[in-house]
């Protein structure tokens, strides 16, 4: 049975190497542990966090609750009907191998979102998505402990509200559900998706067409323009790329003929945050042991010694000139503890 700790250090749980501690720590590997650890902890007024890999969590401080990092692991498939399949992957399942096995087992649709940092549990609570993909766009359902009715449930995709980096785990109470296991649709036919760029005019180069060589080129462009954790803390894009009405847009591109966007819809167009915090002057800026790295100036980079609340004040100064510049005000795609 998983132990609970007490005043357990989260340095190696946070991807930015933050030094923190939780009041409470546990990491259950089977449902039966969760319960456990719910049931004899979890009481009315404590603060709760559930975990994956930290890396998208910024702290500014030690959290004075309890932390769960979910621990299940395994990866299993539950049917195979020829042209897709269903499998279902524990939470705490690295979200890259996860991709890496599912596109070597002939099971295709996660390649664009390779080497996003974090675990497969997380990846719904956001709706992570990368090169024209998101994981709802292959999600069946998902499995999680509702700690307010203490059973365990299943959310399809409609239950989830998954939205442009949301969904219902980052509205209301976020600590509600602990996730434990995500089911993915997959399909055994490649449908690959080239919608940007980048990512076609290197396919194009590349004389095999494959899930894999798409997969290993996406590695290759993210590779070139995102620092690793490992070497330089940081939780990957720090900002939301902001869906603006096309007036905005409009009057911007008067004097930025050159505005990079994506139309969402009739009246509504995405503009890359990094575009805006580059005309905003932050490209590769650095104070004192904060900066946006050189190559994406959507990463905001620990190079070693800064706080958490060293690195939020730094991205607000950019919040704040992105909005006087442009008018548009960045949401953050961290969650600041």
């Amino acid at each position: 049975m998983t132990k609970v700790q007490f005043h357990h250090s989260l340095t190696d749980f946070n991807t930015f190497g933050l030094g923190a501690t939780a009041a409470l720590f546990a990491s259950p590997d089977s449902t039966e542990s969760l319960v456990s650890i719910i049931e004899e902890y979890d009481r009315p007024g404590l603060l709760s966090l559930i975990m994956g890999e930290g890396s998208n969590i910024l702290f500014t401080k030690d959290f004075e609750g309890l932390v769960i990092k979910p621990g299940m692991k395994g990866i299993e498939l539950m049917e195979d009907a020829g042209d897709q399949v269903l499998v279902r992957v524990g939470a705490a399942e690295n979200w890259d191998s996860w991709v890496e096995h599912a596109t070597g087992s002939g099971w295709f649709g996660l390649e664009n979102l390779s080497l996003i940092p974090g675990s497969v549990g997380a990846s719904p609570v956001q709706n992570i998505g990368a090169y024209g993909v998101e994981i709802s766009d292959h999600f069946a359902w998902l499995e999680a402990f509702e700690r307010a009715e203490k059973s365990m449930i299943r959310l399809d995709r409609e239950a989830c509200r998954f939205g442009y980096r949301s969904s219902i785990f980052r509205e209301g109470d976020p600590g509600r559900h602990v996730i434990t296991h995500v089911v993915f649709r997959l399909d055994c036919i490649p449908r690959l998706r080239l919608d940007y760029g980048n990512v076609k005019a290197q396919f194009k180069r590349c004389g095999e067409r494959t899930p894999l060589a798409l997969r290993d080129i996406i590695i290759s462009i993210r590779n070139s323009k995102l620092p690793r954790p490992s070497e330089f803390g940081n939780a990957g894009s720090f900002f939301k790329n902001p869906v603006v009405d096309r007036t905005i847009f409009k009057c911007i591109r008067v004097e930025y003929r050159d505005i990079p966007n994506h139309p969402v819809s009739g009246n509504q167009v995405k503009i890359p945050a990094a575009w805006l915090i580059e005309q905003s002057g932050w490209k590769g800026k650095r104070i004192g042991n904060v900066g946006t790295w050189p190559m994406q100036p959507l990463v905001i980079v620990n190079y070693g010694g800064a706080t958490g609340k060293d690195i939020l004040e730094f991205s607000e100064q950019i919040r704040r000139d992105v909005d006087e510049k442009f008018g548009i005000h960045l949401e953050r795609e961290v969650t600041i503890i």
